[in-house]
Order: structure tokens, then C-alpha cells, then sequence
């Protein structure tokens, strides 16, 4: 993984964050982890906003989960960070889901929050 400690550090945080609410099935939670104009590509079509992501989390299946493996980081300038996952979403009742996510992380004055989720679903 390119990138720093750092980096790892300040995307895990945030990232457990998102985890925790996902896992719990708390979408107003998971929301809360994005800016409030985000740019949010799941497997569905796109959204723009909180109240979207919301909505996105709100539709998925009780009992899913989510586990996340950085792949890479980079800090394009210092309140900007760039991270690269392989993400599996399990499921209680279907095969677990495999992707690729791409996320755009901007440090505000509350901290750390995802500006643009990109989901990519691998062969």
C-alpha cells in the first residue's frame, strides 16, 4: 500500500465509523460519515447528498455487513485523502458481494468526512 501510516490511520478512522453504522443497519449513521453534498455511487443509480445515502442504507437487507481491506491511499494535499478498498458485503440469506470502493475523504472543521463513494463490482 502506498502512502503513509497517516493516511491508513485517518482513513480507518473514519471507515470503522462507516462500518459500525453499516453493520448495525443505523443509515442515518452511516450518512452522517458524508459530507453533506456528497457524491454517493453504490450499485445503484447515484445520489447527491445525505439524505440519499440515507436512503440507499435504509433499502438494504437487515443483517448485512460489511468488511473493507485498504488497498491504497494517497493525500493529493493535506485536507484531501484519496483511499482504495476491496470491500465484501455479506449477507444472512445470499452470497457475499465483492467490490472495489473509491473513496474521496475532505477534513472539515468536525473532522474527517467521505465526499464521493465510488462502488465498482469486480468480475
Amino acid at each position: 500500500m502506498s502512502g503513509t501510516p497517516r493516511d491508513e490511520q485517518d482513513l480507518r478512522g473514519l471507515l470503522d465509523r462507516w462500518k459500525t453504522a453499516v453493520d448495525a443497519h443505523r443509515p442515518e449513521e452511516v450518512a452522517a460519515c458524508f459530507t453533506e453534498d456528497a457524491i454517493f455511487q453504490g450499485l445503484h443509480p447515484y445520489t447527491v447528498g445525505r439524505a440519499g445515502i440515507a436512503d440507499y442504507y435504509r433499502a438494504q437487507p437487515l443483517g448485512m455487513t460489511a468488511e473493507y481491506r485498504i488497498l491504497e491511499t494517497r493525500r493529493p494535499v493535506d485536507d484531501l485523502l484519496l483511499g482504495y478498498l476491496a470491500v465484501d458485503f455479506a449477507f444472512t440469506d445470499r452470497p457475499t458481494i465483492d467490490v472495489h470502493l473509491g473513496v474521496l475523504l475532505c477534513r472539515t472543521a468536525a473532522g474527517w468526512s467521505i465526499a464521493h463513494y465510488q462502488v465498482s463490482r469486480l468480475p
